[in-house]
């Protein structure tokens, strides 16, 4: 028995399986505890999204705010201990991904489900060519020859824009600058043309003109393979130029969700506001870029009521007294903020 499954079965067997009809994924209630010296800390707290065929969303936040032990959670990727899933559900279709065994999860990543990690370097092994490692997932899901496998390792370098992708091939990891290392996770993540992508931070290592290419080449598989994209990332300029929703996490909570225009033009909740207000814009110059005051709280040190409270320019003692529900600010948007409605923030039209 896997570590995942050891923790908690108790509150998510009795669920049942959602309706899937219009949803690739959906993530249902989710916690996760790390411990710790101060023991048991919560890093994700009751985590709640869908994903919907050929959809991009975007899962958006501050260092911190639990968007990364998020993805990795959907795959069991969390490791258990120090980790324990406290309760959720992560239903794929009508399975649910937190209740199967190792070896089925195993059969469905890098084949129905892939994931580009943030750091390639610590995520290629160092022992094996590019090649051969995109291949062993190709083989692993597709079987056929090791010429086969190769022949696709190549078409996916070549795709992803590694130049001689033929010869590069053959190359191993140390060989790569960061910026190609990473493009090979993506071509190892694309070989088997997955239904879902889990992207974490998958431009962090690329120069402005690769970053625009891959971009480009994540939404043109959308188009071309009907793959859904889950895109974890801190930079509110990738998530305007590529994904359809956001969701937006701070301090291991869903602060906000709504549609991406709307997000952009009118934010509800004030930690949205702020990150908005930190982004870099073209135009005539406005002085120094803004920022949130203070810092994401200790996991195990959360504020009572809103944990955004203690940062936020418009906390009254109100936003103090209980845990804030997640609740419908319009169509398609919801805020985790009791001043939505009395507040107008500011986004970027």
């Amino acid at each position: 028995m896997s570590s995942i499954e050891a923790v908690s079965r108790q509150p998510t067997d009795s669920h049942p399986a959602p309706d899937t009809t219009n949803a690739l994924l959906q993530v249902d209630g989710l916690s996760i505890d790390f411990a710790t010296a101060h023991g048991w800390a919560n890093v994700v707290n009751d985590v709640s999204f869908d994903i919907g065929q050929h959809e991009i969303l975007g899962l958006v936040g501050e260092s911190g705010s639990g968007k990364t032990v998020t993805g990795l959670s959907i795959l069991g990727l969390v490791p258990m201990p120090p980790g324990r899933l406290a309760k959720g559900n992560v239903w794929f279709g009508q399975r649910d991904l937190l209740q199967l065994s190792e070896r089925e999860r195993r059969d469905i990543r890098g084949n129905d489900i892939s994931m580009i990690f943030q750091e390639p370097m610590t995520s290629l092994n160092p022992a094996f060519t590019i090649g051969d490692q995109i291949s062993e997932t190709v083989r692993r899901h597709r079987g056929g020859s090791r010429h086969a496998a190769r022949r696709r390792a190549i078409e996916v370098l070549d795709l992803v824009g590694i130049p001689k992708a033929e010869k590069r091939v053959n190359d191993y990891p140390h060989e790569f600058s960061g910026g190609m290392r990473q493009r090979a996770m993506i071509a190892m993540a694309l070989s088997c043309e997955p239904k879902l992508l889990l992207a974490d931070e998958p431009t962090t290592a690329l120069d402005v003109t690769i970053q625009a290419q891959i971009l480009e080449l994540l939404a043109s598989m959308r188009d071309e393979i009907g793959m859904s994209i889950l895109m974890i990332t801190h930079d509110l300029g990738v998530v305007a130029e590529i994904c359809d929703r956001v969701v937006v996490m701070y301090a291991g909570e869903v602060v906000e969700r709504a549609p991406a225009p709307a997000l952009f033009e009118t934010p509800t909740m004030p930690y949205t506001e702020g990150l908005l207000s930190a982004m870099p814009q073209l135009g005539p110059a406005h002085g120094k870029l803004a920022s949130i005051p203070g810092h994401t709280p200790e996991p195990w040190n959360m504020p009572a009521g809103c944990r955004f409270h203690p940062r936020c320019p418009y906390g009254k003692p109100k936003c103090t007294e209980r845990p804030i529900e997640l609740r419908s600010t319009g169509p398609e948007q919801r805020s985790r903020c009791i001043r939505s409605e009395e507040i107008e923030l500011r986004g970027i039209k």
